[in-house]
């Protein structure tokens, strides 16, 4: 039986010197092979028109390259465009781009589902399935980067890891795509330019902090009263806020870097004084921003929208204390792209 072959983003560029080495050829063509397949991104060896086509049918029969390709792209009324994702398993993920006046975000997935149960959020509700690799979170940044220089006349500026999945369940995939997204040999993107989203794993927080990323951080917190926490988001029980308000305190103290929280404002759940009181005492123990961000329902009527009047509370509150806030008006309704709405509804059968 015919050995399966490799995925051959999997390898190093010191790897493929030394597999063409092993093939009786030059060093030098493994930097020519990886240059096509990370910065010009390559989606067969066919694309590679400055290699040998003897090399190149060495590379097909020894490799493959496993692309995601945009199976559907949906565009909103707004301008916001929506991904349907397919991997080379069959699998589907989604990413979002996101345009305003002055740039365009990507929104990218970092699993296929989510392993966390977040009871408001569409994503949740999927199992996970299993974990994206380096070279398909890269490739939806790409696809994406491909979209804003076509439809907006410019390279893609800004990267949220806040799509479908918990980067930091993640981690070593999501940080070696990050390393791939910023080399000069990749995409050559600005770390400052890249936001990576988690709802409080408290030891990973730490751990991005003992790793020295460039990178910002944002937390999806929506209550800072512990039951109230427990209660949307039942995984929190292992990340109590103390764990978690003692790992940013880490993070700053290492990166000097201030954090952002995520935080919907729903009715009958977060829309208290006390609520407001109590994430205003959390804002004081970092350097961080609040945004605040319109909730999308996901077809039930557990979780509304608050309304405007305790929206305003929390805003109040939050200036008057000199915490920086803003107020995220969803993109992408229409199509179903907007925070928390990503749960491959349109998913073809494999």
């Amino acid at each position: 039986m015919q050995n399966e072959k490799r995925d051959i983003r999997a390898l190093s560029k010191e790897q493929l010197r030394d597999f063409f080495v092993a093939n009786g050829d030059k060093a030098f063509r493994g930097n020519q092979v990886y240059e096509w397949l990370w910065n010009k991104r390559a989606h067969s060896f066919d694309d590679m028109t400055n290699v040998a086509k003897s090399t190149r049918q060495m590379l097909e029969d020894n490799f493959v390259i496993n692309h995601i390709h945009v199976d559907q792209m949906q565009q909103s009324e707004d301008g916001t465009i929506k991904n349907a994702v397919r991997l080379h398993d069959g699998l589907v993920v989604e990413s979002v781009l996101i345009p305003t006046e002055t740039r365009t975000t990507a929104c990218v997935s970092s699993q296929v589902g989510c392993s966390l149960d977040c009871k408001f959020c569409a994503t949740a509700r999927l199992k996970r399935m299993r974990n994206l690799n380096p070279d398909e979170i890269y490739d939806q940044v790409a696809a994406i980067d491909s979209e804003s220089r076509l439809y907006h006349g410019h390279p893609l500026s800004n990267i949220v890891f806040m799509g479908m999945g918990e980067p930091l369940m993640n981690y070593n995939n999501v940080m070696k795509a990050i390393e791939k997204i910023t080399s000069p040999e990749g995409l050559g993107m600005s770390a400052k330019r890249i936001t990576v989203s988690t709802s409080g794993v408290s030891k990973m927080i730490k751990k991005m902090a003992d790793d020295g990323v460039k990178f910002k951080l944002a937390v999806s917190l929506h209550s800072a009263i512990e039951e109230v926490r427990n209660r949307i988001m039942p995984f929190t029980t292992s990340f109590p806020l103390t764990e978690l308000r003692e790992a940013l305190e880490y993070w700053y103290s290492k990166t000097k870097s201030r954090v952002t929280y995520e935080y919907v404002v729903w009715g009958g759940i977060n829309d208290r004084n006390e609520d407001v009181d109590a994430l205003v005492k959390f804002c004081r123990y970092v350097p961080c921003k609040v945004n605040l961000i319109e909730y999308n329902p996901i077809d039930d009527g557990e979780f509304q929208q608050a309304a405007p009047e305790a929206v305003n509370a929390y805003i109040k509150a939050l200036e008057r204390n000199d915490i920086v806030v803003k107020v995220r008006r969803s993109r992408g309704k229409d199509i179903d792209a907007a925070c928390g709405q990503l749960a491959n509804k349109n998913e073809a059968a494999v």
